[in-house]
């Protein structure tokens, strides 16, 4: 084949050599190491960017190797997409005839689908940059195609597969509007063949080999989004036709029939019109009529089989696709007496045989996820089903002959709760785990993935059933305890309880007489308290599920158990167990936070687990703490100083033995001391009284009452000095492992916990200030992104939110003290790592880290940067513009949030007027310039709204020095490379000077000011067209889908 004069012609011997690198790194026998694949690998692919690899094509289809051959397809394929201006220049048309021949040869030469596929992608490449164009190069290139290959006696089937390919591609190719127009116009061009070719292959179907009708519906489900309504609804019939029998009694179906059919009509159902709900005279009737007929017969044969052949998986498909589109349908007809055709069945005799249909997948037997896959499927049904209920509109339906009678909202819900009750009963059955748990994990896994969608079922099960599936799960779960069950009925007991902490999410807080009864000494003393791990996890998980519930339930003034207290006697029990101390301790926690005040009266109680805590795994100690701590909080604050101590006071003496013995036994030391860090912050949390402190501003007189007895509480002096022992043992344990990831960790989650606002305060709160000293010391030593995400969360902490505006507010003194304090050390130290040849670009979590601290520092006390030295406030600045070069985008983003950050701040603070004029003039023109290029091709695209909001921010606070930085910017020597000339960098220019503005010094009022810049609204929107415009003339992207896309994002 001769492409001289259309691609590069090669020597041979550089086409051997290139074809031997793929030999040596695709052949099975060199077996060669991962490091010798990829080198031979990225040889291939910078041979592959060479203007010249145009020339390997042709030699490489040619080449008797497979391997080969792909990559000959795979290359042509891109460059093709990625390097077209590398083709040499001449007639496209010529190329174009040339892809089409070597396509004609491999097709004819039998080499694979996946070469030929390659091939196929390839003219649909060039169709897109030959026909997508006013006027098009190439016009009705399907037709074209389509009659040049069956010139060339192309099979049918090839051809059907070259067409399901040009409709796949379209519809994922990115293109302008106009460019998605040109094309609509030549895929519609081209359905008349398609249909034609679809319709002749049913009606031929038995005839046509079984790889060419798979072909033709292959083909019509990838071109349906692009067929017309009107030539879709006339398939329908005959699609539905191929579900038929082929044979029998018994019915036999033919799996080369049903499943192409099957799955073309599933696509169906995801296209416009039919996706909504829509056609239901043409296409959900017709289905139903069928799957009454002939839905049982295949049913019953994967049961009494005990096997789900591929007909029956997909006849499964079909009815789940079918339930995702006519839910509504479902809903609407449930109990509709309407027919849908004089002698035909009711409307909701076929719904209920589709669901009786439904249901007899979800419940198949055996396990799901081992012998038999269907059941999983199904579960997304039950949901929308049970939102489509909730919304349908039961209106009177009609017959055919115009009378009709209404279906009773009674009776729907009774046909709807009885559905649902066998729902319920069947999906308890299916998450029973096998009483031989020899599974291998990876199936254990699996099966505890299909339990959590049952739950999730279940809760759209409660909304209809409500308080009647409570008790049914409970009745189910005491008959079961009462007769006396063995290993298989636990294994039955553990299910119906899956179930009913399943529901738990929905169920109202409330009481509840079947709760009463399960959780009552007579029932909860029958659960197993030694063996059966698996049921006594999840009794465990359901009474910390039910937490909340239990506050419903009267207290006892005796002080006699209560079916709390007998619930978390029964999880206590199980704490010591390795196997059970995670949830147990977990359902601890949440019993004790939901009850703190029942749970009062109880304290002695907790003793007791207080005394027994070192029989309980240290992994779960923390947790069992915060549970006592919540129930300690309960009490009056002066009443807490003494059981605060007691509980304390212990873990403060280890921390200290663990500094001690750090020197002596390194590891050891260290593992105790996050143990009892661990242990501290549980303590904290527990004695904390709201969740989230930030959001809750109660000035009521009772809550004004509650801080102050904290308040005096915390001045005793057992108090003021158990404080004073967690500061110094947190300063001695920062400077000993600061360093340590782990220790890190850990001391940022327990300095969270003991930090508050003071409307939150608890016994052992500490000061935020000190603590900021401490972590910024810590930061200085090792800069992580963990630190300086704690040290921006105690800057808000040390100016906490206020119900008064800014300019209201006074200046804490205190707080400006200790940021001058700390600011400078945390500066020079950070900015001395940051500015390391390759910090930057390799740790962005770090940098990212620091640009947000610096934008708390910034948003509470902008002041502080203005009295820095000003070689370290230059440096800062320096590193924030640099920053807008780097290529990771969440680091350029919290760069480029604090440049705006400080600007803003600064600016908006009349006493900062001077400092804002330094900062503008100072760093204005490198700000200009990191943004420009950025815009221009430094940046990651994602980030090109964050550059021009900033540049916009300048331009219109100071446009005439904005502007010439802009002309210096772009003109300059030092401009980054790009694809825009100087015309459309004038172009820009001109844009930005368009822009509405109000300078600073303009004398305007700030009212004034505000009316003004709300009135450039629009003039600020075309400077931002301008911008995004610029930025892709100079990426390159001008006028591609690509690049549009991400400009309309």
């Amino acid at each position: 084949m001769d492409g001289r004069g259309v691609v590069p012609t090669l020597s041979s011997n550089d086409v051997e050599t290139a074809a031997q690198l793929i030999l040596q790194a695709y052949s099975p026998t060199m077996n060669l190491s991962l490091e010798d694949q990829k080198r031979l690998q990225g040889k291939l692919f910078e041979a592959q960017k060479r203007p010249e690899a145009w020339g390997l094509v042709i030699p490489f289809l040619q080449h008797p190797d497979p391997n080969v051959q792909f990559f000959g397809a795979h290359t042509i394929q891109v460059k093709i997409t990625r390097d077209w201006e590398t083709l040499p220049p001449g007639d496209p048309l010529r190329f174009r005839d040339l892809v089409l021949d070597l396509t004609t040869y491999s097709i004819f030469a039998g080499q694979s689908r996946s070469v030929l596929r390659k091939l196929f992608v390839a003219i649909t490449a060039i169709a897109l940059k030959l026909s997508v164009n006013r006027p098009p190069v190439w016009p009705n290139w399907i037709v074209f195609s389509i009659n040049r290959f069956s010139g060339r006696n192309i099979s049918t089937g090839n051809i059907l597969d070259f067409l399901a390919i040009v409709a796949e591609e379209a519809e994922t190719t990115e293109l302008l509007p106009n460019q998605k127009s040109a094309l609509k116009e030549s895929t519609s061009q081209a359905v008349p063949v398609v249909m034609q070719a679809v319709m002749s292959a049913i009606g031929q179907r038995s005839t046509l080999p079984s790889q060419q009708f798979e072909s033709a519906l292959r083909c019509f489900a990838a071109w349906m989004s692009s067929i017309p309504a009107s030539d879709i609804t006339p398939a329908i019939p005959s699609l539905i036709s191929l579900l038929e029998p082929t044979s029998g009694p018994p019915p036999a179906f033919d799996e080369s029939l049903f499943i192409p059919a099957s799955d073309a009509l599933q696509e169906l159902m995801t296209h416009p019109p039919f996706y909504d709900g829509s056609g239901s005279k043409t296409l959900t009737e017709p289905l139903l009529i069928w799957i009454e007929k002939w839905g049982s017969a295949i049913i019953g044969a994967s049961i009494q089989s005990g096997f789900v052949d591929s007909v029956s998986h997909s006849f499964c498909k079909l009815l789940v696709a079918l339930g995702e589109q006519s839910t509504s349908y479902f809903a609407t007809n449930i109990t509709s007496r309407a027919t849908i055709s004089p002698t035909g069945p009711t409307k909701s005799y076929l719904v209920q045989a589709y669901l009786r249909a439904l249901l007899s997948y979800t419940g198949l037997p055996g396990y799901a996820g081992l012998d038999e896959d269907e059941s999983e499927m199904t579960l997304a049904f039950w949901y929308l089903f049970q939102e489509s209920l909730w919304t349908a509109d039961y209106h009177p339906d009609f017959d055919e002959d115009g009378t009709g009678q209404s279906g009773l909202e009674g009776e729907q819900a009774t046909v709807t709760q009885a559905l649902y009750r066998e729902l319920v009963q069947i999906l308890r059955r299916k998450v029973v785990w096998p009483s031989d748990s020899s599974w291998p994990r990876d199936q254990c896994e699996k099966f505890q993935v299909y339990r959590r969608d049952v739950g999730d079922t279940l809760i759209n099960a409660y909304y209809i059933l409500r308080s009647d599936l409570t008790s049914y799960y409970v009745t189910d779960a005491i008959e079961r305890l009462k007769a006396g069950p063995d290993q298989k009925e636990w294994d039955e007991i553990e299910a119906t309880l899956h179930c009913l902490t399943s529901i738990q999410e929905a169920s109202p807080i409330e009481d509840n007489a079947d709760l009463r009864r399960l959780f009552s000494s007579e029932i909860l003393g029958l659960f197993p308290k030694t063996g059966c791990a698996r049921v006594r996890r999840t009794t465990i998980v359901l009474i910390g599920s039910h937490a909340s519930w239990f506050t419903t339930q009267p207290q006892n003034p005796t002080n006699s158990p209560t079916p709390l207290m007998h619930s978390i006697q029964y999880v206590v029990e199980a704490l010591s167990e390795p196997s059970l101390c995670l949830p147990a301790a977990n359902a601890l926690r949440s019993l004790c936070d939901a009850n703190r005040t029942a749970l009062g009266p109880h304290l002695h109680a907790f003793g007791a687990l207080h005394a027994s805590l070192a029989n309980i795994p240290d992994t779960e100690r923390s947790k069992v703490l915060q549970s006592i701590s919540s129930v300690i909080q309960a009490l009056p604050p002066e009443d807490e100083i003494g059981p605060v101590e007691t509980i304390v006071n212990p873990i403060i003496t280890r921390l200290f033995e663990a500094l001690q013995m750090s020197s002596r036994l390194p590891e050891d030391a260290r593992h105790l001391a996050i143990q009892q860090l661990q242990a501290l912050t549980g303590v904290a949390k527990g004695l904390t009284r709201v969740s989230d402190s930030l959001l809750v501003i109660d000035g009521s007189a009772e809550a004004l009452e509650e801080t102050e007895r904290v308040n005096r509480a915390r001045e005793d002096a057992r108090m003021i000095g158990l404080r004073n022992l967690l500061m110094q043992a947190i300063t001695s344990t920062v400077e000993f492992w600061s360093t340590d990831a782990s220790v890190g960790d850990t001391l940022s989650e327990f300095v969270k916990a003991m930090t508050s606002l003071p409307s939150d305060m608890t016994l052992i709160s500490l000061p935020s200030g000190p603590l900021l000293k401490i972590v910024c010391l810590a930061a200085q030593k090792q800069l992580t992104g963990a630190w300086l995400s704690l040290i921006s969360m105690l800057v808000i902490q040390l100016d906490p939110p206020s119900l008064l505006p800014p300019r209201f507010k006074t200046t804490n003194e205190e707080a400006q003290m200790v940021m001058s304090q700390i600011l400078p050390g945390l500066l020079q130290d950070s900015l001395i790592f940051l500015g390391q040849p390759g910090v930057m670009e390799n740790n962005p979590d770090i940098v990212q880290g620091f640009f947000s601290c610096m934008e708390s520092f910034v948003n509470h006390f902008v002041s502080s940067f203005h009295h820095l030295p000003p070689e370290l406030f230059n440096s800062l600045m320096q590193c924030a513009i640099a920053s807008l070069g780097l290529q990771e985008r969440y680091s350029m983003v919290a760069g480029c949030a604090f440049i705006s950050a400080i600007l803003h701040k600064t600016s908006s603070q009349d006493e900062l007027a001077e400092a804002r004029s330094t900062l503008i003039s100072n760093f204005g023109h490198g700000i200009v310039h990191g943004i420009l290029c950025g815009l221009a091709g430094v940046a990651p695209r994602s980030v090109i709204q964050n550059l021009i909001t900033l540049l916009v921010w300048l331009l219109t606070r100071v446009p005439g020095e904005s502007r010439i930085w802009a002309r210096d910017a772009l003109f300059g020597s030092d401009f980054v490379q790009c694809k825009a000339d100087n015309e459309a960098k004038e172009k820009f220019l001109t844009a930005l000077s368009q822009l509405s503005v109000v300078p600073i010094s303009s004398g305007f009022s700030r009212v004034e000011q505000d009316d003004c810049l709300r009135s450039s609204k629009g003039s600020t929107k075309r400077v931002k067209d301008a911008a995004n415009q610029f930025a892709l003339v100079a990426r390159g992207l001008e006028g591609s889908g690509f690049g549009y896309g991400a400009t309309q994002l």
